[in-house]
C-alpha cells in the first residue's frame, strides 16, 4: 500500500489525446467564424484553463483584441467572448471523441496505481458536454476513473483549488498531502498547489510539447531532451513539484517516494 490515497488526473495532453490536439484547430476555426484569424501557438498559450477563460486569454491576446476592434469597432468583451464560446463548445464536442486515445502505458499505469490501493480521480478544462462525448471512448479503453469534475461543473474553475476540493469529497480522499495532481498544463499544476496537494507534471505527451508518439519517435534523443527541458520548465515554474515525460512513469516515481519516506 502506498501512503499516497489518491492521484487525480487530467485528461487531454494527461491521459488521454497525446500531445493536446483536440481544442486547437476548433479554436482556430472558432474565431474564423468572426473573421479573426488565430493562430495554434496562440491557441495553445491559456491550454488547461476552462474554456471560456482560455477563450477570454485569447482575445486579450494583442495582436487577435487589434483584430477584432478593427472588424467589430470595441475591444473584445465578455459579451463576444460569450459568442465565440457558444460556436466553440458544439464544435468541440464533436472532435474530442476522435482524439480520446490513452496515452501509451497509461492504461498499465492506473491499473498499477489501483493495486497499490490509490483512487483515481479526474478533472478537466473542458465542459461536462464535450466530455460527455471522451468518457465512453476512454471507457472502451478501459480507463474509467473513480470521478470526475468538469469545468462548469463548479462555480470556479483552474487556476483555483475547488477542482481539487471536489475530488477530495467524492473519493473520500485527505488530507490533501496524500493526493497527487497530475497535469500537462500550467493551470492544471496550480490546480493542485493551490489545494496543497503534491504536482507531478507530464512534459512529453502535453500542450508544451504538442506532438504526437511518431512526430518524436522521428526526433533525435537531442531534439526530444529540448522538447523536454522547455516543457519541464513551464511545468516547474508552475510549481510542479516532479515532472515525468508520460503518466506511464507515474508509478515508478509513486515507489520512489514511498520508499524514501520508509
Amino acid at each position: 500500500m502506498s501512503k499516497f490515497k489518491a492521484a487525480v488526473f487530467d485528461w487531454a495532453g494527461t491521459m488521454v489525446d497525446f500531445g493536446s490536439f483536440a481544442p486547437m484547430g476548433v479554436f482556430v476555426k472558432a474565431f474564423a467564424k468572426f473573421d479573426i484569424e488565430a493562430t495554434i501557438e496562440q491557441a495553445r498559450a491559456p491550454m488547461g484553463a476552462p474554456k471560456w477563460d482560455h477563450i477570454r486569454s485569447m482575445m486579450d491576446m494583442p495582436e487577435i483584441a487589434a483584430q477584432w476592434e478593427a472588424k467589430y469597432g470595441n475591444a473584445p468583451s465578455d459579451q463576444d467572448v460569450d459568442k465565440v464560446y457558444e460556436i466553440f463548445v458544439p464544435m468541440n464536442e464533436k472532435v474530442a471523441a476522435d482524439y480520446a486515445d490513452l496515452v501509451p502505458g497509461g492504461k498499465a499505469a492506473i491499473d498499477d496505481l489501483r493495486s497499490m490501493g490509490l483512487k483515481i480521480g479526474s478533472t478537466t478544462g473542458y465542459t461536462r458536454s464535450i466530455m460527455e462525448n471522451v468518457l465512453p471512448v476512454a471507457a472502451a479503453q478501459g480507463y474509467e476513473p473513480d470521478n470526475l469534475v468538469c469545468s462548469d461543473d463548479l462555480p470556479e474553475g483552474r487556476p483555483g483549488p475547488l477542482g481539487m476540493y471536489k475530488c477530495m469529497v467524492d473519493l473520500v480522499a485527505y488530507p490533501p498531502a496524500a493526493i497527487i495532481k497530475v497535469d500537462d498544463t500550467e493551470p492544471g499544476i496550480k490546480e493542485g498547489v493551490a489545494a496543497g496537494c503534491l504536482t507531478v507534471g507530464v512534459s512529453l505527451s502535453g500542450n508544451a510539447v504538442g506532438k504526437t508518439p511518431e512526430e518524436l519517435e522521428a526526433l533525435s534523443a537531442e531534439e526530444v531532451d529540448v522538447l523536454r527541458q522547455h516543457a519541464t520548465k513551464i511545468l516547474k515554474d508552475a510549481g510542479a513539484d516532479y515532472v515525468i515525460d508520460t503518466v506511464a512513469d507515474l508509478p515508478a516515481l509513486i515507489r520512489k517516494l514511498d520508499s524514501a519516506e520508509a
